[in-house]
């Protein structure tokens, strides 16, 4: 799809600002949670990390997932490349063996001890809001875009289902992210398919048996696959704590914090102990 292909920045771009348009003035009008912090220092630090992410990718990598794609089809790399599917059904089997490999990705943050330093920059939000979805630090970011591009190089993706995959990717995790309060009926629709913010948010609680579950970012499919899946927190969602019980205060907040966090000498398990997680809400 040389459309796609041509313009990819620009949707991209229109894609992302739009739906963070949506969903912050959404979650303004129909709030899920109530705030535990002013959104002015929070956005600030979520929104410079997200622009030392993006930095980091183009001066470290020197490539990123569609150009990955577009070398594996000039060379013949990757399963898909070596089929003659349909268009149709090379992006849609691209972009579900994507999304799992994301959901394996987003596990192993969890249960591997150096990935979860990492990883609790983005646990550490005391607020979800459509800003904690592109909350991470940029090793992880980095880190992840080299696993992702093992995985193109593996998979042989077409460039239009990469730039597809990405553009479904970034707005699923700011709506899922987001904290907004869907009428029961649309929650309880859309989550047979897909992450809907009251299926992502009981990620994002304190109990460790919770955070240890709802691993998707756009299919609810693999979670009940690989028995991860958690209808509602224990506490409900207006009773939850939302974070990481070692650090609710302001300190996430915080950019310095954020960015530093990861490298303390404190030793820090693959995930949170249930014995710490006994925070009364």
């Amino acid at each position: 799809m040389p459309f796609l292909e041509q313009n990819e920045a620009v949707i991209r771009m229109s894609v992302f600002a739009g739906v963070f348009t949506v969903m912050a003035i959404l979650e303004t009008l129909f709030p899920r949670k109530t705030r535990t912090q002013g959104r002015l220092h929070r956005w600030t630090t979520n929104w410079i990390l997200v622009v030392a992410n993006t930095a980091a990718l183009r001066v470290i990598l020197p490539v990123l997932a569609v150009e990955m794609a577009l070398i594996s089809a000039a060379n013949g790399w990757g399963l898909l490349n070596l089929t003659s599917l349909p268009v149709w059904m090379e992006i849609m089997l691209a972009v579900l063996a994507l999304d799992c490999l994301v959901y394996a990705q987003h596990v192993a943050t969890h249960k591997i001890p150096i990935l979860w330093r990492l990883h609790k920059v983005h646990h550490a939000d005391r607020d979800i809001d459509v800003t904690t979805g592109a909350r991470f630090h940029p090793v992880e970011i980095v880190l992840s875009m080299v696993f992702k591009l093992g995985c193109v190089l593996a998979l042989g993706p077409s460039a239009a289902a990469v730039i597809l995959f990405e553009v479904i990717l970034n707005a699923s995790a700011m709506f899922n992210h987001s904290n907004v309060k869907l009428p029961i009926w649309a929650d309880r629709v859309l989550r047979v398919f897909i992450v809907t913010p009251d299926v992502h948010r009981v990620h994002h609680s304190v109990v460790h048996t919770e955070t240890d579950s709802n691993y998707g970012f756009f299919l609810t499919l693999w979670d009940r696959l690989f028995g991860t899946y958690t209808a509602q927190p224990s506490a409900g969602h207006d009773g939850m704590t939302i974070g990481l019980s070692e650090y609710q205060s302001g300190k996430p907040a915080q950019l310095l914090w954020s960015l530093f966090v990861p490298f303390q000498m404190k030793p820090t398990n693959a995930a949170p102990r249930d014995e710490d997680l006994e925070v009364s809400s």
